[in-house]
This record gives C-alpha cells, sequence and structure tokens, in this order.
C-alpha cells in the first residue's frame, strides 16, 4: 500500500465544504492521489449511494424511519393487545397464519396482500388479551406457484427461535411478546478512544464441556474481562445459527439472538452489565450470506429464488453453501438496514463487527484472489458496486442515528476508503482489522528460524496501513485458534504445553522461548500495529490446544468447544503469568493511551541484532528478539530527554520471566543524537525480552492511577 499524505488527511478533514472539497464523493482524492484514474468510479458509487438516500427519503420518509422495519414488519403488538403481522414475499399466491393460537388451522386466518408484494393480518384481542399466547409456535403458510403447492416458513422478522434437537433439527418460530419487558439499567458507555477488543463466544465461555449461557457469561466471564482492561467485548455467534459448529456464520433468522445460550432477556441482562462496568458491546454481524436453509431460513422463502437473494449461480457463495444478498433490492436494504438498528434498539449493542466485508465488496467474493495492491482490483469491473453501496448506507445510518456507534470491517483486500467517512467518499467504517498480522506470524512460526526473524518485515507489516484509516491489531484471533491450525503459543510450545506448564516442573528452553515470545508479539503487536487491539478469549493467557466444536466427525465432543479459564486461576500453573502479562498491557494503554495516539516513530530495525525500538505516546519501546545474544549498556535514541523508568517488562518474575531487568534503575538520557534522535540512553537488553519505559514524571501519575485500578 502506498503511503499517503499526513497534511492532506488534515486540512482535508478539518477544511469545511467552503473551502472546495469536491461533493462527488472524490475528496479522498486528496488523501491519496493515487485514486486520480479511480475518479470515475468513486463518483459512481457515491453517486448511487446518494440517490438510495433520495430515493428513501422520498418514499419510505428517510432512513431514520425506514430501518425501523422491525415496527411495521414481523410480529407488533398494539396497547390494546391487537397483533399485526406483515411479510414481504411476492412470489406468494396466498399467505395464511398458523400456529398454536388456531390448532394450525390452515384455511383460518388468511392474509391480505398489497401491490409490492407485503401479505399483512390483524389478530384482535380476545377478551382484553393477545389472541396469540407468548412463547407459542406459529409458522407463515403460503400457497406457491408450482402446482398451488403450500410453503411453510419461519417468519423472516421473528424475533425469537427454538430448536428440539431430541425432536428435530429445524428450528421453531415464537410469539415473543412477554408481560414484562426487560428495562435496561446503565447507559451506553462513551465510545472509547482505544478500543482494547476481547473477541468471545457465549457458548465456549467455560471450562465444562457444555454450551455455556448468557447468565454465564454474565457472572462469570464478564468480571474477568473487565479485570483484565479490556473496554470493548466482540460477541460472536449471537445471531440464530442452526448449526452450532458454524461458529455462528451460517444465520437463518438475523433478528433472533440464539436461543441455545437462553431468553432473550438474559442477553440483554448481559449487555446491560457490561455497559454497567463501562465495557462497549460489539455484535459480530453476518450480512455477507445467509443460510441456505429452506424450512428454518430465508432460502426459498415464498418458493422462488430470488426474494432476498440474487436468483441463479450470482446468489451462492461456492466456498461457504450459503445464499448471497441482492444488496440492490430495496426490500433487501429494509430488511438489512432494520436488522443493523434492531440489535442497537432492542439489545442495546454499542455497534458492529462486519464479518466477510470482502465477500460484499467484490463479484467473486475474494475467492482465488492474491490481491497485490493494484488500485485496478478495488474499482475494476470485479467491484460489487451494490455491495459498496450497501456498506456505505449501513454506516451512514449508524453514525448518524448512534454518533457514539464503533463499526469494524473485517476485510482482506486492502480496499482504499474502507474507514473514510461517505462525505469523502469512503464507506464509513471506523476500523478495519490488520488481517496480514496473524499471518506474518503464524507463517514465521511454520517456516523461520528465530534467527531469521526479518525486523525490517516485522516493523512494515505492524505498520503498513493508509493514513487516516485507523486499524484494529491483532496477535492471533478465533480463525487462528480453529481446528486445523494452532494457537500462538501451542505453535511455540507444543507437547511441552502438556508437560512442562506446572511451576513445579523443570522451565525447560522450549517454555521458557515459548513464554517470552507469546509476551513479546502480543507487546509489540498493541503498541505499533494499529489505533486498536483485540484478542481472542483464553489466547491471552495462551489458551492450550485448538477450538473445535462437537461435529460428527469430532463424535460430537465439547472437549475442544471451550475456554479453560480454570488454568490461569490455578497458582500452580504458569498461564497465570501470561495472563497477568495481558492485564498489565491492557491497563498500562489505559494509562498511556498508546492505541489513540499518534502512530509510532521507528527508530531503530537492527538485523544483527534482531532489536526494535520506537517511541509512541511519550513511551520509548524496546525489543530483543535475538534467540541468544543479550547486551548490556545498548544506546537506544530518544526524542524527548528526561530520567526514565522501566512500566512494561515482560522479563520480571511477575509475568514467568527471569526477573534480569532490574526495574528499580533510572535511565538518564545523554544529550547527543542517536538513530536520528535527539538523544540516547543506555540500557541492559536480556535476549528475547522487551521493555517499555516512560519519563518519571508521567511515571508517578501511571503509578497512581494503577494502584486505582486495582494492580
Amino acid at each position: 500500500m502506498d503511503p499517503l499524505n499526513e497534511a492532506a488527511q488534515d486540512s482535508i478533514t478539518a477544511a469545511p465544504p467552503s473551502q472546495g472539497i469536491p461533493a462527488d464523493g472524490t475528496g479522498i482524492v486528496s488523501l491519496d492521489p493515487y485514486l486520480e484514474p479511480c475518479k470515475p468510479a468513486l463518483k459512481s458509487r457515491f453517486s448511487k449511494a446518494q440517490q438510495w438516500i433520495k430515493t428513501i427519503d422520498e418514499t419510505e420518509g428517510g432512513l431514520e424511519k425506514f430501518s425501523r422495519g422491525y415496527e411495521r414488519f414481523g410480529f407488533n403488538v398494539a396497547d390494546d393487545h391487537t397483533i399485526t403481522y406483515r411479510e414481504w414475499a411476492p412470489s406468494a399466491l396466498r399467505a395464511y397464519l398458523i400456529g398454536d393460537f388456531n390448532g394450525w388451522n390452515r384455511e383460518s386466518h388468511e392474509m391480505k396482500r398489497d401491490t409490492y408484494g407485503v401479505w399483512e393480518i390483524v389478530v384482535p384481542p380476545v377478551s382484553g388479551r393477545p389472541a396469540i399466547a407468548h412463547d407459542s409456535k406459529l409458522k407463515i403458510s403460503m400457497v406457491v406457484p408450482n402446482d398451488q403447492a403450500r410453503a411453510e416458513r419461519i417468519p423472516a422478522w421473528i424475533k425469537r427461535v427454538t430448536q428440539d434437537l431430541s425432536v428435530s433439527p429445524i428450528y421453531d418460530a415464537r410469539f415473543w411478546n412477554p408481560p414484562h419487558k426487560y428495562t435496561f439499567r446503565h447507559p451506553r458507555p462513551p465510545k472509547p478512544a482505544s478500543a482494547r477488543i476481547y473477541e468471545a463466544h457465549v457458548g465456549i465461555s467455560s471450562p465444562e464441556p457444555k454450551v455455556a449461557s448468557y447468565k454465564e457469561f454474565t457472572h462469570n466471564t464478564l468480571p474477568r474481562i473487565h479485570k483484565l482492561g479490556y473496554n470493548t467485548i466482540q460477541l460472536m455467534a449471537v445471531m440464530e445459527h442452526a448449526y452450532y459448529a458454524s461458529f455462528g456464520y451460517q444465520i437463518n433468522s438475523f433478528f433472533a439472538a440464539s436461543s441455545r445460550y437462553g431468553s432473550p432477556d438474559d442477553l440483554k441482562e448481559l449487555v446491560d452489565t457490561a455497559h454497567g462496568m463501562g465495557i462497549t458491546v460489539l455484535l459480530d454481524v453476518v450480512h455477507s450470506h445467509a443460510s441456505k436453509n429452506v424450512a428454518d431460513g430465508l432460502n426459498y422463502f415464498d418458493n422462488s429464488d430470488s426474494a432476498y437473494f440474487h436468483e441463479g449461480a450470482r446468489g451462492r457463495h461456492e466456498l461457504w453453501d450459503s445464499r448471497l444478498f441482492d444488496y440492490a433490492s430495496h426490500e433487501v436494504l429494509r430488511f438489512l438496514l432494520s436488522n443493523l438498528r434492531f440489535w442497537m434498539e432492542e439489545y442495546a449493542f454499542d455497534g458492529f463487527r462486519f464479518d466477510g466485508v470482502t465477500s460484499m465488496l467484490y463479484k467473486n467474493h475474494g475467492i482465488g484472489t492474491g490481491f497485490s495492491g493494484g488500485y485496478h482490483e478495488y474499482f475494476g469491473p470485479n467491484v460489487d458496486e451494490d455491495g459498496v453501496v450497501y456498506l456505505m448506507l449501513a454506516n451512514e445510518m449508524l453514525h448518524t442515528l448512534y454518533p457514539s456507534s464503533l463499526t469494524i470491517a473485517e476485510d482482506v483486500s486492502g480496499m482504499p476508503g474502507l474507514c473514510i467517512k461517505l462525505s469523502l467518499g469512503g464507506l464509513g467504517f471506523d476500523y478495519r482489522l490488520a488481517m496480514a498480522v496473524p499471518d506474518l506470524y503464524i507463517k514465521w512460526l511454520k517456516e523461520k528460524q528465530d534467527i531469521d526473524w526479518d525486523m525490517g518485515a516485522l516493523c512494515f507489516t505492524l505498520t503498513n496501513r493508509r493514513y487516516g484509516e485507523k486499524t484494529i491489531a491483532y496477535a492471533e484471533s478465533h480463525d487462528q485458534a480453529l481446528v486445523g491450525d494452532k494457537t500462538l503459543l501451542f505453535w511455540l510450545c507444543d507437547a511441552q504445553m502438556y508437560t512442562h506448564m506446572s511451576t513445579s516442573s523443570t522451565f525447560t528452553p522450549v517454555i521458557e522461548r515459548g513464554m517470552a515470545l507469546h509476551k513479546m508479539i502480543r507487546l509489540i503487536t498493541h503498541g505499533l500495529g494499529g489505533e486498536g487491539y483485540l484478542n481472542f478469549e483464553g489466547n491471552e493467557f495462551g489458551h492450550p490446544e485448538w477450538l473445535d466444536f462437537p461435529r460428527e466427525g469430532n463424535g460430537n465432543s465439547f472437549h475442544y468447544a471451550r475456554r479453560q479459564f480454570n488454568l490461569p486461576d490455578d497458582d500452580a500453573l504458569r498461564y497465570k503469568f501470561l495472563n497477568a502479562f495481558d492485564a498489565r498491557m491492557q491497563w498500562m494503554e489505559e494509562k498511556y493511551g498508546w492505541l489513540h495516539s499518534p502512530q509510532a516513530y521507528v527508530s531503530l530495525k537492527n538485523e544483527s541484532d534482531k532489536v526494535i525500538a520506537f517511541e509512541r505516546a511519550g513511551l520509548l519501546w524496546i525489543f530483543n528478539f535475538h534467540p541468544s545474544s543479550s547486551f548490556t549498556d545498548y544506546r537506544v535514541g530518544v526524542d524527548v530527554p528526561g530520567t526514565y523508568r522501566v512500566v512494561v517488562n515482560s522479563d520480571s518474575t511477575d509475568y514467568g520471566g527471569l526477573g534480569r531487568v532490574q526495574e528499580a534503575t533510572r535511565y538518564f538520557t545523554t544529550d547527543f543524537a542517536w538513530n536520528g534522535r535527539g538523544n540516547f540512553v543506555q540500557v541492559y537488553l536480556p535476549t528475547r525480552t522487551a521493555v517499555v519505559l516512560a519519563r518519571e514524571e508521567t511515571m508517578v501519575e501511571g503509578w497512581k492511577s494503577a494502584m486505582t485500578l486495582g494492580f
């Protein structure tokens, strides 16, 4: 990726429209002059987004009203208990509401159709009570073409579905109308200046081999996350998915919170409790594709191939075996935008991590594409402009209605403008995931000896991001934990994780190396890699083994579908040291705020010594990756003079290190230019050790803050 002009970014961001910012979606060109030849494509996508906004304004009363589709579609109950049910099924010839409430009579409750293919029925109350009982089962029964056959489906906008595997894997739709509504007690927390994200899956959040519940996560896992110092949670696999082993990526009911973990109110309590701890909660949203289930999904909903999806091959993802939305459809836009709004309103989520964005941006969905970084790949004929425009509309809607909302894009292609606001021609996300970073670590651990690690390549990968577009850096996420691969600590320690992680066992060279590099990799990623940081649950303490959900191939075992939080809590095991170091990183970031500080200045990338040094947020970061060489009085440049002290030390015995760095040492700068900086300090750098130094005057406040936070 080409470096962008920092001064241009500042001037464009600050400049009002009257100072010449183009109003045609090409303002981003001032940030990246290499986009000049792409102006026609930028204008086209921006124009299409503006046309959709205009159309929605004229026909629906604006995005605010349009995105409240769940108040018109699906089941809605009036104050007098009258129930109105609406469903879009344009290919249906007739439609009926059936369920427990009418003995599943397929003729008694016929629905009426409007000119747009929307079916409606009003069910009046009976004796002052809703005619349909809370939590009772129901379906829509449609007469469809093909010899007047019946198609009976779960309502598309249903808010509660349940599955009884002892009877059938097919879900049942439930009329969810509890007599008492959950009342949120805590307001949303402010948008975090530094996003420290804990990626979590409710079902695996227990050491026990079972599906954990929302309540267990609330009472057991939330306090753990808060104590570690994370300020944001990214919840996976919440939108209802038929197959547990899909990791939540085959959605069948988009408005239903997964019932396998508990009730809707249990999920609301989880989000509410997190808010009370000051934690932002993001939902992992899957709008890139949908389950191909027919009986309990959207596929062939009205017996047509093209209601919610593209017809034919374009509507099918070859690798995911799922259906692809038609983002050019008015009703699909209503469904998806309302889906986002629903999770914000009904469950008080604070934003979303959009899964599979690459698939949405390109007609080939990124399959078999190596994305070289050439701009023709981002604006050529392979781009799905309708998918791009949907993401523009989604971000514009969310950030307009919820200014503190946070959105993250999972894109492997490097699409320019992904995290630039719509007014400049961007897609409007807050952050993008730095997906190349974990790939580098895994590749090196598989293929390189430690002495062959390339310090320049490491720094380049960690800092290679488009200026003005914020990045979430991570050493490993759930992708690296899945069966078929290994977590970083597993790659580092392998079989000795089973035999030498006890404090009473020999501290072998393998375990010593593994724990040291586990800490150093995380620290350099945290400090250098982006404007946000992400960790997948359990990896903070080096979770042993991989993640694998119960399925036929493993005898439906839960052995690997759990997080062994008992390990860091056991004082006799070395996992506690990695857990404590992770907490140290998060709380020190809370104090010094390096994630929302300007990008680091890297002053040293010494290939022979394997030493990296950089400055960020007033801190001096020094890493010695050499597998065997330690250095005394190692000279490191630093810009700001003063007396420095250690605030983070990966070699501390508190974190399972060897205690070779004396943390009481005061480091005095010398007024002599070194490595392009105005001063230098001399430090002792043991092999495989990282230290972060702070000026003494800032460190005093830091210790007070840390003590207040429970250190």
